[in-house]
């Protein structure tokens, strides 16, 4: 097998045809297309399916790009390595919902990170990007989160797409408001309690092989007229605590975040809906010391947190 080759084919995924690819590559598209028929014939599949839309992956053709990217990636550290003479960084990525829990998790860990070179990212989203973050963007560790009446639909998927998941724990969600949302001093909230305030919700829920419109009705009551939708979990807290009209539904969020935004958090009685969160990595994987250093940190803030 040619590895140029597998350059090629990872370089025409990246671009979606082989005339974009070409000019990356700084070559001609006549033999960008000769050495991806030749790398198909090598190994006796067809990586890609011509369209009008451009070069598009293949079921096999996806399962060997992702083979590709880790070999071609393990080539380029091995050169850095003996290039440079020096010790390789410690490197650390994770894809997570956006969770107080896993957040202190991740802060604990930092503090752990020793003296050497490093690159560590933490990426906070949905569990598609998760997903695709682990398939095509080389993150290594991820945690999605969904409903447990969807337990089968993620199960399914995650083994069809080659990962090994465990478990890391089970809840329901809290509320959270400001200490002057009047429902912060009731003893019980219900449903019908917050039909007139305004729900902040994540804009992006997802479920394997079902219509989004079908997710978001199942997750969000019909009763609540006035949502603020937004992407980036540090915004809740300014308007959370900003605006005692409103409340957002969260995994349990620790004592000293609440504090720091002056909120409260509540238990609903109508809400027993029961939620997961799952690691996730691809299967042969071997954590790395740091994956493991981090894990145990999400374990200590799980216990003390949920």
């Amino acid at each position: 097998m040619n590895l140029l080759h597998m350059k090629y084919a990872v370089e025409v995924t990246k671009a979606g045809s082989l005339n974009k690819a070409a000019q990356t590559l700084l070559t001609a598209a006549p033999n960008v297309s000769r050495a991806i028929k030749e790398l198909e014939a090598d190994i006796g599949i067809a990586i890609f399916e011509r369209t009008a839309k451009g070069m598009e992956l293949t079921p096999d053709g996806e399962e060997f790009i992702n083979y590709a990217k880790g070999i071609l990636n393990q080539i380029e550290e091995v050169e850095a390595f003996y290039k440079n003479g020096s010790a390789k960084k410690q490197k650390f990525s994770i894809s997570v919902p956006r969770a107080c829990y896993i957040s202190e998790a991740f802060a604990q860990f930092s503090k752990l990170l020793s003296k050497e070179a490093a690159e560590i990212f933490y990426k906070e989203t949905n569990s598609q990007r998760t997903i695709r973050n682990i398939l095509e963007n080389e993150y290594k560790l991820g945690i999605i989160r969904y409903a447990e009446n969807y337990d089968m639909y993620f199960k399914a998927m995650l083994e069809e797409k080659g990962f090994s998941y465990e478990m890391i724990t089970e809840f329901s969600y809290s509320l959270i408001m400001s200490a002057e949302n009047p429902l912060a001093k009731k003893e019980t909230v219900t449903f019908n309690d917050l039909t007139d305030y305004i729900e902040i919700a994540h804009a992006d829920p997802y479920v394997p092989s079902m219509p989004l419109s079908k997710v978001i009705k199942e997750e969000l009551p019909d009763n609540i007229n006035r949502r603020i939708f937004i992407f980036e979990r540090a915004s809740q807290f300014d308007l959370l605590s900003n605006n005692p009209e409103t409340f957002m539904w969260v995994s349990p969020a620790p004592d000293k975040l609440l504090n720091r935004y002056n909120l409260v958090q509540k238990k609903c009685i109508d809400n027993n809906k029961k939620y997961k969160d799952v690691l996730i990595y691809k299967s042969g994987y071997k954590l790395s010391s740091l994956d493991r250093q981090f894990i145990t940190e999400l374990c200590n803030s799980k216990r003390k947190y949920l």
